[in-house]
């Protein structure tokens, strides 16, 4: 730890810096939580559960966001001949010895006092404290080992850009939700909930055990013990693995290195979704049908205002024709690759890898977008308990829409404007092909999720117990749309290469 501080100025200063900040900002947290001694015992476990969760799950995501290098990878070991048990062992008392965990462990202490002021059984309190430490040591432990053997060769700025968009889509929701809580003198109820469920998870029951009386004690107990042993037993699978294995050397990188090729899997459809991400995020034509759709759907809120509908009403409109546009957008994909689609077609490759790679761009665009606007648009609705039902409806629209276009772009292509043309410079056709196809697609993914629909109404107009239903009846219906939709395009595909490719040459 002391060795950090050597090296350039520039970074001794900046980490000196940080360290004193980090510490300041823990005395604050440790201030904060003792004050909560003259709080509630209901406001007490809130805050300790949620915060608590959020500091563990931190330390299972920070490895794979990060990318740093593991200074104790087992690894580095190797070369001591060290059997894997004592190694492991050795290893996690090492991780203990940190800053991050001695921040962790200032926290829980100070979380234990707090609820011995609360008449909390001392003993749970320290059991508390060790099982929290514990888990996150083992936490972090096993993400640096996962990092290390499946994301640190593939490090790029494209895969950080995919785990920011992740901690995007979990922390704008959670920003709204807590935003949209009506704060008054007490807890609102919708938190109590959330720290009452992650008091049953892996990520809150050690941090839950002071605040635990009777028969939950035992239950919350049993879950941190658990969560432990079984990270135990992992950490030690991994480096035996670690120590067993010797990994394939990464080849040396082209100065720009690989992008989405060198984060995608090195498979048949893994080449096809670098390609189609390549496409979508640099070609024009992508970009502005991106660009359209949250307008154009958002648009659609001013005649419904203008014609007397309710804003609540109104603010979850949008979502759902986002859902149906981001589903429809792959329809014609193919007629975007031009006569680049000669690559797929003389490589010999199977259907289903063309399908499935094509979607993973608009699955990587839409989804971060879907998440956020399903929870603005039950904050401007005003009750959280609809967006179950919003989910699934825009689940069903959304994986409805991908599963036809998956037939459609394979079956019914009609001509586009070239690669480097304007995106609003569109060809005469000379049939309607074009015409039914994007009819086809969206009105079939609007008939499939009709059920969705419907309970979805139910719930809002007042039922909110059909909201569940709309919710796991969306899924369900998108997920077997989608299914059936890759197997007949791969199908399509295959069987229809030749008239692709002429396709492609005509126009």
């Amino acid at each position: 730890m002391l060795g950090l501080l050597r090296g350039e100025r520039r970074d001794v200063i900046r980490l000196s810096v940080g360290l004193v900040l980090l510490a300041a900002a823990t005395a604050v947290a440790c201030v904060a939580i003792l004050s909560l001694g003259d709080a509630t015992p209901a406001e007490a476990r809130v805050v300790t559960v949620l915060g608590g969760s959020a500091i563990t799950l931190g330390f299972a995501v920070a490895p794979l966001v990060l990318g740093a290098a593991d200074p104790l990878d087992p690894r580095r070991f190797a070369v001591l001949g060290l059997p894997p048990g004592p190694l492991s062992a050795g290893l996690v008392v090492a991780g203990l010895i940190s800053v991050p965990i001695a921040v962790v462990l200032a926290l829980a202490v100070c979380a234990a006092v707090m609820w011995d002021s609360h008449g909390a059984s001392p003993a749970l309190g320290a059991a508390s404290v060790v099982l929290a430490v514990l888990t996150c040591t083992l936490l972090a432990r096993v993400g640096e080992a996962v990092a290390a053997l499946v994301v640190r060769e593939r490090r790029s700025r494209e895969l950080t850009g995919v785990f920011l968009v992740a901690v995007l889509v979990v922390i704008v929701p959670v920003g709204v939700f807590l935003a949209s809580l009506e704060w008054g003198a007490a807890v609102p109820v919708e938190l109590r909930g959330a720290a009452d469920a992650f008091a049953l998870t892996p990520l809150g029951a050690a941090w839950a055990l002071p605040s635990a009386s009777g028969g939950a004690v035992a239950a919350l107990l049993a879950i941190a013990v658990t969560t432990v042993v079984a990270l135990a037993a992992l950490w030690v699978a991994l480096v035996q693995r670690m120590l067993s294995h010797v990994e394939r050397p990464a080849a040396v990188r082209e100065r720009g290195g690989l992008g989405w090729f060198a984060v995608a899997p090195g498979t048949p459809g893994g080449a096809v979704a670098a390609r189609s991400l390549v496409y979508w995020l640099r070609d024009r034509r992508y970009r502005v049908n991106i660009l359209v759709v949250p307008v154009a759907a958002v648009l659609t809120v001013v005649p419904l205002l203008i014609a007397g509908v309710p804003l609540p009403i109104a603010a979850l409109v949008p979502v759902p024709i986002m859902a149906l546009f981001f589903g429809w957008l792959p329809h014609n994909d193919v007629a975007y690759d031009s006569t680049a689609v000669w690559m797929h077609l003389a490589s010999g490759m199977r259907g289903r890898a063309d399908r499935l790679g094509r979607l993973v761009p608009i699955v990587l665009i839409a989804l971060p977008l879907l998440s956020i606007a399903v929870s603005v648009a039950s904050a401007l609705h005003g009750r959280w308990a609809v967006l179950p039902a919003l989910a699934g409806v825009s689940a069903s629209l959304f994986l409805s829409g991908l599963g036809l276009s998956s037939i459609a772009s394979a079956a019914a292509p009609y001509a586009v404007s070239h690669p480097g043309d304007s995106p609003f410079q569109q060809p005469q056709r000379t049939d309607s092909r074009g015409a039914m196809s994007q009819a086809l697609v969206m009105i079939g993914a609007i008939v499939l999720s009709a059920p969705a629909l419907w309970w979805a109404w139910l719930a809002v107009t007042g039922d909110l117990s059909y909201a569940t239903a709309a919710l796991w009846g969306g899924l369900v219906t998108g997920a077997l749309v989608l299914v059936v939709g890759v197997a007949i395009g791969a199908v399509v595909f295959e069987r229809r290469g030749d008239r692709i490719m002429e396709f492609a040459e005509a126009s």
